[in-house]
Parts: structure tokens; C-alpha cells; sequence
């Protein structure tokens, strides 16, 4: 699907609906997150990368575009092992090595696991990027559960936070920390809270780890998308909600993951050297002022 246009219908005449957590490989349309106009010009080359919930998406999109600028990847992800294997190909096949490592980051013993695993393949991290989230449409506000909030934090914020903590040891002056927010953070989403609610939780912890990190040489910034189409939308929104998705953009239509990506790039390539503490804002023209 190009950037230009919106997503159609698949085969029974709607885009699918999928459960939790959503395929890459079972989307309709397919994402666009390959990258295949993208001009690299080796400016992450030799670096090494984390990129959490990469195996789909944006995170799949920052991991093949980091590949292509030549930094070595290592993936984390829930479940959807096709869809890992499919950013491992392509992550390899741009000249890259590709570690994978499954598992709930919100789990403290996986969240080690990953993080000896960054330590004994590469021996230091240069780039961490926190991507992985989740969300779930709620109607009501009061109907909002516990579980489902506790659940929510703990896969968006506490394990961004916890990761960050363990990968620092393993990184040095002039790494870089990316962020994935949210323009829910500036607009809020009523159907959304406690997904909004982390992602502004996020802005405030770029702003403030940011300052604490300036004397160590380690930036750390943030991207906020809008509306992308990724696995996240079907398995999040009303089958009937699914041909909309996006039309209320100035741009009137979706974003696509490969449009997203050289945000990341930017972030943590050396042309960022004096950014930290900021959130950049791809999201189909929607003003924000943050």
C-alpha cells in the first residue's frame, strides 16, 4: 500500500479485525514498512541497537531502516514469532545481524534475559528504542478494570522504565534512547485512557531522564506518531471502525510504519547531537504544540 493512500478492503469487503496481539502477516492491507525508497547513508554504522516490540510495525520499520544505516539489531517481542522471523529476513538481507528474543518484558526474569543478551553479542548498547505497548478500547471510563490498567502500565511504561535502567550500564557516551509515545499523550483518546495515560507518562519521563542523562553524553528523546496502520489497529478497533481509521488527519488517510522510521533514524544518528528532551511528531499534520 502506498503512502498515499488509505486502507481498502480485503476480500469479504472490509479491512480484518484480528484479536490480541495483532500479525503483521494476517493484515489487509499489508503495512508498508520495508523502507523501499529509503536512501541509507551509513549513519548508525557500527552501532548496536535494542529495539523492543520489533517484530512488527514501527518497530519493524526502525529495525530495517537501522539495519540499512548499518547498525546491528536485537529484537524483543511477545509471540508473534512469523512475524519475527520476517524482520529477521529482512533485517539480514539489508546486511545486518538480527537477534530475537521473545518473551513479556513485564516479566523481570525475561527483561534480564534480554538484556544479557545485549550484553554478550554486542557488549554495550548504543541505541535503545522503547516501542513495545499495548492498548484496549474501553467505552466507558468506569469500566476500566484494575487488571486492565495495572496490564496496560506495566507493558507501556514499567517495563520501559525497568529496561532503561538495566540496558544504561551498557551504554556509553554518545548513545542515544528513542521513545514511542503517543499523539493520544497531547490530544487524549476517550475511548483510550489508560493507554493515553501512559504515553503521556512517557513524555514526562523522556523530558526528565533527558536532564539526568546531559552530563553523561546520552541523549533521549521521543517520537509521538498519529494514526499508523500497524497490527496494533485491527486488533485494537471495531471491524467497522477499520476504513476510517485515519480519514480525520489533515492529510485525511493513515500513516505507514516506512513514514514513520526516519524519525528513529534521525533521533539516533549523530544529526540529533544537540536534541534531547524532544518529541517529534509524525502524525498527518495534527497540531499539537509539544
Amino acid at each position: 500500500m502506498s503512502a498515499n493512500q488509505i486502507p481498502q478492503a480485503s476480500d469479504d469487503g472490509k479491512p480484518r479485525q484480528q484479536s490480541q496481539p495483532g500479525r503483521q502477516d494476517r493484515m489487509s492491507p499489508r503495512p508498508d514498512g520495508e523502507e523501499r525508497d529509503y536512501l541509507p547513508a551509513g549513519k548508525l554504522r557500527g552501532r548496536c541497537a535494542v529495539i523492543t516490540g520489533g517484530d512488527s510495525g514501527i518497530g519493524r520499520a526502525v529495525a530495517i531502516a537501522y539495519a540499512k544505516e548499518g547498525a546491528d539489531v536485537l529484537v524483543t517481542y511477545l509471540q508473534e514469532h512469523d512475524d519475527a522471523r520476517e524482520t529477521e529476513r529482512l533485517v539480514t538481507q539489508a546486511g545486518a545481524r538480527c537477534l530475537l528474543a521473545a518473551g513479556d518484558l513485564g516479566d523481570e526474569a525475561h527483561l534480564a534475559k534480554v538484556v544479557a543478551m545485549a550484553r554478550e553479542a554486542f557488549g554495550r548498547v548504543d541505541v535503545l528504542v522503547n516501542n513495545a505497548a499495548e492498548q484496549h478500547v474501553m467505552e466507558t471510563f468506569e469500566n476500566i478494570s484494575r487488571e486492565q490498567l495495572e496490564r496496560t502500565f506495566r507493558t507501556n511504561f514499567f517495563a520501559l522504565f525497568r529496561l532503561t535502567q538495566e540496558i544504561l550500564p551498557l551504554m556509553q557516551q554518545g548513545g542515544a534512547i528513542v521513545n514511542t509515545t503517543s499523539v493520544t499523550a497531547y490530544h487524549g483518546n476517550p475511548k483510550l485512557i489508560d493507554y493515553s495515560a501512559t504515553k503521556g507518562a512517557i513524555v514526562a519521563f523522556t523530558r526528565s531522564l533527558s536532564t539526568a542523562l546531559a552530563e553523561r553524553g546520552i541523549r533521549v528523546n521521543a517520537v509521538a506518531p498519529g494514526p499508523i496502520w500497524t497490527p496494533l489497529i485491527p486488533s485494537t478497533f471495531p471491524e467497522d471502525s477499520l476504513e476510517s481509521f485515519g480519514k480525520n488527519t489533515p492529510m485525511g488517510r493513515p500513516g505507514q510504519p516506512d513514514e514513520v522510521a526516519p524519525c528513529f533514524v534521525f533521533l539516533a544518528s549523530d544529526d540529533a547531537s544537540y536534541m534531547s528532551g524532544q518529541v517529534l511528531h509524525p502524525n498527518g499534520g495534527q497540531i499539537v504544540n509539544g
